[in-house]
């Protein structure tokens, strides 16, 4: 991999157009490469027949690493089909999966001749690691890389941990880099234009039935609340959105963190819906709940 090439970052088919969202892993990742490596973005979400589309992209030698973000269940299929078919039209290429399934499976992930390393946990800063690493073309460079699972002659080695990181906090999404932004804005019982958005990372709760347990392992951060602004001011005046779905594991978390995002959104009076645990919303002070009417809010109790 050299400075020159691109990666090419893949969502696999896990749900149908129509219930197809913002692909906030890969926007991620994508964010993280900018300045350093060109990335190219595939949704399969979006685009059925995204494996024929991820071929043609390979097919100019322009690329030279593939990332593949994979959950388990019904996306694995789909991520095993489209690496497949890259590994057999171009041998040489690196495939790299992260996400959910190698975070908790590495080493399942790892027995399949298709898939080169895994990233375990946030893979922002692992991804840039070991592209940088690729480009050194030795073994040694990868012993150092927090988050990586790899192969050292026919063997899987797994790296030390990456400690937990917010830097992702102070990047904005490149949802311009997807094709037609607003397919990804459907008509809910919230707006007729609504956004999945992620505005926290991780959860400091550590349920055994969750699998952000795993991934974060505790550690959590808020995002400053001038974050929050730019994104929905940019959302609803280039994008027409009307409405936020949060997929945070935890939006109510320690309630002096969360007031400045709550008055926020109590700026735009959008409709909007998150999860919340039961008891981090008895313990809200009266103050906040006194102020629950302008937030508009829909919380999903959980916990």
């Amino acid at each position: 991999m050299n400075a020159s090439q691109r990666v090419l970052l893949i969502n696999p088919t896990i749900t149908s157009h129509r219930h197809a969202r913002f692909p906030l892993a890969i926007l991620s990742l994508s964010a993280a490469l900018d300045g350093k490596y060109a990335s190219t973005i595939i949704d399969g979400n979006v685009d059925r027949d995204f494996v024929s589309t991820a071929l043609r992209a390979i097919g100019d030698g322009s690329v030279g690493a593939v990332g593949v973000t994979v959950m388990g269940g019904p996306q694995l299929p789909s991520a095993i089909a489209v690496s497949r078919a890259i590994r057999e039209k171009l041998p040489t290429v690196p495939i790299i999966w992260g996400g959910a399934f190698p975070t908790s499976c590495p080493e399942a992930a790892l027995n399949a001749p298709y898939v080169d390393y895994a990233v375990r946990g946030q893979g922002e800063d692992t991804l840039v690691e070991l592209l940088d690493a690729l480009a050194e073309r030795h073994n040694e460079a990868l012993d150092p890389i927090p988050g990586l699972t790899w192969r050292l002659h026919g063997k899987i080695v797994h790296n030390k941990d990456r400690m937990f990181s917010a830097a992702s906090l102070t990047r904005m999404l490149p949802y311009d880099k997807l094709d037609n932004p607003r397919q990804y804005l459907p008509r809910t019982y919230l707006g007729r234009r609504t956004a999945g958005y992620q505005a926290a990372l991780g959860c400091r709760f550590r349920c055994t039935f969750c699998g952000v347990a795993t991934m974060f392992r505790g550690k959590m951060a808020l995002p400053p609340a001038a974050r929050l602004e730019h994104d929905l001011r940019f959302m609803t005046d280039k994008l027409g959105v009307d409405a936020i779905q949060f997929y945070d594991h935890n939006f109510f978390d320690r309630e002096a963190d969360m007031v400045p995002l709550l008055e926020v959104l109590a700026k735009f009076q959008l409709p909007w819906w998150c999860y919340a645990r039961s008891d981090a919303l008895v313990n809200l002070s009266e103050r906040s709940w006194a102020h629950a009417s302008c937030w508009d809010a829909s919380p999903s109790v959980i916990g």
